[in-house]
This record gives structure tokens, C-alpha cells and sequence, in this order.
């Protein structure tokens, strides 16, 4: 049986010290056995010894240039003290102006004489030139009162017209108003009509009737001929007809003649000679070359009866 202390749970000195040196004996006589955190750690494996590299040449620096040394900052030297200015000598006295000599006495002025510009060409123009006097060459067959009362009527410059041209219209019938709508609408001419003068064929109108276009009233350049200074000193007759293909009619030819005739005597000579008397292609420029007006026109007859000065 157990003693009551010990049931109790009580020991006493005795007992405790017994059981003390029991529990060193048994440490005693059990191994060691070595623990995970007390065991010896093993040594570590030495590491290859790698070959050393051979360092290689370093590349050469650039040479630098030598950084410029700080200027210097001048010391400021030590203003000078001005010199007093050397004393100015006295004023000299102004000496009186010598008197201007009189002056002349001049005559008025008199205004200038106006001056007078002679132009060239057609330009050059000296008043108007006065229409033939009434008795002259009364015997006409073909300029009728009123249409000669129309060429006496218009504004004619002396010295402008130097040339008349004769034209054909390269149609077989026409006039003065359907030729006029065709150059104003169709060509857009501003003015209109290109000739100053239209000879009828029968056709529109009488065989032989001369019509007088609005350039001849109102005395502005022609549009028959390709070149505008020919335009403004040539007067056109146009012919109607296709002198290609048809010969112009006697009294289309008689009639012209006439009316070249009274023309020359309208509009004056230039240096002693009456107006000069061309067919169209003889005066075009060569640049535009043309066969008006045709080649069944009658150029003989026309060279027979104006190629001679002053007639």
C-alpha cells in the first residue's frame, strides 16, 4: 500500500533526492544521440580554379584638349580727373555782311509758244480732208446722189486712208446686212461688218449696187486684212461672189472702178500719190498667206487701171 502522502501527491526531501540521483544515473547509461541542430556540418566542396582572363589593351583616349584658362577679369584702373579745358579766346567781332549787288531788271515773261507734234503713218493727222467739189465727174453710172452724199458726209482725216483693198466674199450671193450679222455674231466682231464697201452680184441685191458699210460713216479700222496697222490705213471693198469658182460680173467691175475712183479723189494724196489699189492676197502678210480674191479675179484688169502714180 502507498503511503497517504504519496496519494496525496506529497514527497518529501528524502524521496526527491532520490529520485534525482535515478534520473542521472539513467542519463548516464543511455547513448548519445546526436541531435539535427547539434550534428556537425559538412565541409563544402572547393571550387574549380578558373584560368584568369588576359586583360586586354585598353584602347587609347583621345587626346584632350586643354580647357582654356578663365580670363582674367581686368582690375578697373582709376578715372583719371579731367584736365580743366584751356580758356576759349574772346569772341571776334562779326564783321557786316557786304551789301548784295542790285538786281537786273528783267523784260515779262512771255507765255511759251504752244508746240506742235506731227505723228506718223496714219496718225498723222492735219484736219480733215474736204470732199470732191460738186461738179466733178458728174457722169456717173453707179455712185446714185444718196450713196455719194454718204461718202461726202463721213469725217475723213487727212493723210489717214494709204491703201484700198479689194476683197471677195468667197460666197455666191450675199450683202452688206448678212455679212454684217455674220461677222458680228458668228466671227464676234464688236464692229460688225469688216469692209467699208460691199459690190452686189444680182443675187441680195443689184448687180453692180454699192453698199456702204457702218466703218465707212463712222471712219474706224477695217477688219478685212490679217494685220491690224493694214486695217487702220486700208479701205476694203468686198466683192460678192467665189471667185474660184465664177468670174466677178462687168458691172461689178465697172462699178468698183467708179468707186475706187471717187475714193482716191475723197481721201486725198499722201506725198504727191493717190491711195495704192491691192488685192487682198498681194498686201496680206506672208505669215497668212490667202488666195482672195480668187483666181479667176480679173488681176490684169485691176494692175492696168491703178498701177500708174497719180492716177
Amino acid at each position: 500500500m502507498l503511503p497517504v502522502r504519496a496519494l496525496l501527491g506529497e514527497t518529501t526531501e528524502e524521496e526527491k533526492r532520490l529520485q534525482f540521483l535515478k534520473a542521472r544515473e539513467e542519463m548516464k547509461t543511455l547513448p548519445m544521440t546526436p541531435s539535427p541542430e547539434n550534428a556537425p556540418k559538412p565541409k563544402p566542396k572547393p571550387k574549380p580554379v578558373q584560368p584568369t582572363p588576359t586583360p586586354e589593351p585598353a584602347a587609347p583616349h583621345p587626346r584632350q584638349k586643354p580647357e582654356p584658362e578663365p580670363e582674367t577679369t581686368p582690375k578697373p584702373r582709376p578715372k583719371s580727373t579731367p584736365e580743366p579745358a584751356p580758356p576759349r579766346p574772346p569772341a571776334a567781332t562779326p564783321r557786316p555782311a557786304p551789301e548784295p549787288p542790285p538786281r537786273p531788271i528783267l523784260p515779262p515773261k512771255l507765255p511759251p509758244a504752244p508746240l506742235t507734234i506731227e505723228k506718223s503713218g496714219f496718225e498723222q493727222q492735219r484736219g480733215f480732208q474736204p470732199a470732191p467739189p460738186a461738179g466733178w465727174f458728174e457722169h456717173w453710172k453707179y455712185l446714185t446722189p444718196s450713196v455719194r452724199a454718204e461718202i461726202d458726209h463721213a469725217p475723213v482725216l487727212a493723210r489717214r486712208w494709204r491703201y484700198i483693198v479689194v476683197h471677195n466674199s468667197g460666197t455666191r450671193q450675199g450683202n452688206a446686212k448678212a455679212f454684217d450679222y455674220y461677222h458680228l455674231h458668228v466671227r464676234k466682231m464688236p464692229n460688225g461688218l469688216a469692209y467699208h464697201f460691199v459690190i452686189g452680184n444680182g443675187t441680195s441685191t443689184g448687180d453692180g449696187q454699192i453698199e456702204i458699210g457702218n466703218r465707212w460713216r463712222r471712219q474706224i479700222n477695217g477688219g478685212h486684212v490679217h494685220s491690224d496697222y493694214l486695217n487702220s490705213i486700208a479701205l476694203g471693198i468686198c466683192l460678192v461672189g467665189d471667185f474660184n469658182r465664177d468670174f466677178p460680173t462687168n458691172r461689178q467691175l465697172e462699178a468698183t472702178e467708179e468707186l475706187i475712183r471717187y475714193l482716191r479723189q475723197r481721201v486725198g494724196k499722201i506725198d504727191r500719190y493717190w491711195a495704192i489699189v491691192k488685192p487682198h492676197r498681194e498686201i496680206n502678210p506672208p505669215r497668212w498667206p490667202t488666195d482672195c480674191p480668187g483666181n479667176r479675179f480679173p488681176y490684169r484688169w485691176i494692175h492696168g487701171r491703178f498701177d500708174q502714180p497719180g492716177t
